[in-house]
């Protein structure tokens, strides 16, 4: 029984319970392709893998002891600064070619010019897409308010709103808007990472208990997470099948995504000092947090390959 119960709890101990802020993001599927690869078991690490609606959920998972590392946004970084017990292990995705600003095929709105003044809906009040929005304005030479922001929550809603012409324009991400576009249902008005060029879309967040008490665990994690990485950008026909069946998506669809998105999946976790800048900025003109951030004390980069 003693020998059942050392090794029962060696085995736990290995166990990554690994959390993803956002179900059905193609960008986030690297890591469960390394689990299909073995990456991470080679390390001698299980995998434990749950999805949760925004990073705000996946807080509550930290908070409760639930997951032990994730991926969210890169704008969660203010989670940290305002005291969340996690840090920032790695850059996981740089600007943000994963999502897109679209409209309604059947309407007149083809170009960023054509939708000055209209209504552009997003998830909530300071989220990132709002900053996007806000950013897109801004480089047309209209101020932050060029567009009329409306959140609506979910992506359901802003669909639902885009198809009854209640709004003009919603940001969605990459395989949602090109589902709608090769179902002849939506447009592809703006790719963000395309006039957004200097962001962290996505980080690899530990919470400050892994990292003490198995910062082994966190290092061998990131191995296989950036193994995955390069492996998933590298393997086009074998990613975009095995991303396909995962998302329940056509591999067309998926394999259009690839194109456009794989590029901004990093493959070392180094964080850019541009995109910390960026996001530095985006947290207080978002209101988020009342003063720009020491970026600094965010994020480590001292578990990542070398």
């Amino acid at each position: 029984l003693a020998t059942a119960l050392v090794a029962s709890h060696a085995r736990a101990d290995h166990t990554v319970h690994f959390g993803k802020a956002f179900p059905g993001l193609f960008q986030f599927t690297p890591v469960d392709l390394g689990v299909a690869k073995g990456f991470f078991k080679q390390r001698g690490l299980d995998i434990e893998i749950t999805s949760f609606f925004g990073d705000a959920k996946q807080q509550q998972a930290y908070a409760a002891g639930a997951i032990d590392m994730a991926i969210g946004g890169g704008a969660g970084m203010a989670f940290i600064a305002k005291g969340s017990p996690i840090t920032a292990v790695a850059e996981a995705a740089g600007p943000p070619l994963g999502i897109t600003l679209a409209t309604w095929a059947d309407t007149p709105y083809k170009t960023v010019a054509d939708l000055k003044g209209q209504i552009v809906t997003g998830a909530s009040v300071g989220d990132q897409t709002e900053w996007f929005v806000r950013q897109l304005s801004i480089l047309q030479g209209w101020g932050p308010n060029g567009f009329n922001y409306v959140p609506l929550g979910a992506t359901e809603a802003q669909i639902a709103a885009l198809k009854t012409h209640q709004v003009a324009a919603a940001p969605l991400d990459i395989t949602t808007a090109v589902t709608l576009e090769s179902q002849g249902q939506g447009r592809i008005v703006v790719r963000f990472g395309k006039v957004i060029t200097a962001y962290i879309n996505h980080v690899i967040t530990a919470s400050n208990d892994m990292i003490a008490k198995r910062p082994d665990d966190v290092r061998k994690f990131l191995a296989g997470w950036f193994e995955s990485a390069v492996y998933f950008k590298t393997h086009k026909e074998e990613a975009v099948k095995f991303t396909a069946q995962l998302l329940k998506k056509p591999e067309p669809i998926i394999s259009r995504v690839f194109d456009e998105a794989a590029p901004m999946i990093t493959d070392n976790g180094h964080f850019e000092a541009k995109g910390l800048a960026a996001i530095r900025q985006s947290l207080v003109d978002t209101k988020i947090l009342p003063t720009p951030p020491d970026m600094s004390k965010l994020y480590t980069e001292k578990f990542l390959p070398n």
